[in-house]
């Protein structure tokens, strides 16, 4: 498997820096958090993409996905929805990552908001194929685990829309990740790893110091032969007490490897 990590672990830092700590401590690739308060945003300009896509390329890096924000289970009128996930897409196109990540963001009402998701990422998989980039929807908020995402998947049956396994959500959701794969198993884009303390403590720590069950979900992933990317989201931006993500690269990675020489 390769390994990347997101840049939500480094709000705010120029990607040439991300760049040089993904090939200092050994990561394949690099989760960009798509926000305008971080330097890659939809609202950058044909040169800049073009000189963002150009410096991974130096790098030898790969950009593995535009984690956006785009809400596609959310109540509303569908074109600003659509509108926002395109734009998403055009840029992943234009930095070659291959994959979007989007959220689910719906309401109480779980069949409604099943539809409205499924109406959407079926619109959108049309022009997600036509750039060849491939929208993942995350394990995330109203559609937690993995037998929350393929209601959703399901009924949209397009190649080009898939899934985010966050272990995190469908752990807080009760779920196995023997049970979690084999909803998304057909379906899945890559595995976000982290770690916390608690259920009700969420503070991301170093991986392995916590109590995610990251060694059943490698165990997992690898029983069954998937090669696919494990990146470490560390919500830093969301957690200003917690230790700076660059200290922690180099024994992040080892863990990951250790983790899939033992499952090996």
């Amino acid at each position: 498997m390769k390994l990347a990590f997101s840049t939500l672990g480094v709000p705010g830092l120029p990607v040439p820096d991300v760049l040089a700590l993904a090939s200092a401590h050994g990561y394949h690739g690099v989760e960009l958090r798509a926000h305008p308060e971080e330097p890659v945003h939809p609202g950058l300009s044909p040169a800049e993409r073009a000189e963002t896509a150009a410096l991974f390329r130096s790098a030898g890096v790969e950009p593995l996905c535009l984690a956006g924000y785009t809400r596609v289970a959310a109540p509303g009128d569908d074109s600003a929805v659509l509108a926002e996930l395109r734009a998403l897409l055009q840029l992943a196109h234009d930095l070659e990552a291959p994959f979007v990540r989007v959220f689910p963001g719906g309401r109480a009402d779980r069949e409604e908001a099943d539809a409205i998701a499924a109406r959407r990422l079926g619109t959108a998989a049309e022009d997600a194929a036509a750039l060849g980039v491939r929208i993942l929807l995350e394990t995330h908020d109203s559609h937690r685990t993995g037998a929350d995402v393929i209601r959703v998947l399901g009924p949209v049956g397009h190649r080009q829309v898939g899934a985010l396994w966050d272990v995190m959500h469908t752990w807080l959701g009760g779920e196995q990740p023997a049970q979690t794969y084999a909803a998304l198993a057909p379906h899945l884009g890559y595995v976000q790893v982290k770690d916390i303390t608690s259920a009700e403590d969420t503070t991301p720590l170093p991986l392995g110091a916590g109590v995610l069950p990251l060694t059943e979900c490698v165990d997992v992933l690898c029983r069954d032969g998937w090669d696919g990317w494990l990146c470490w989201e560390y919500e830093k931006r969301w957690y200003e007490q917690a230790a700076p993500l660059p200290g922690l690269l180099a024994a992040g990675r080892d863990h990951l490897v250790r983790l899939l020489g033992e499952a090996a």
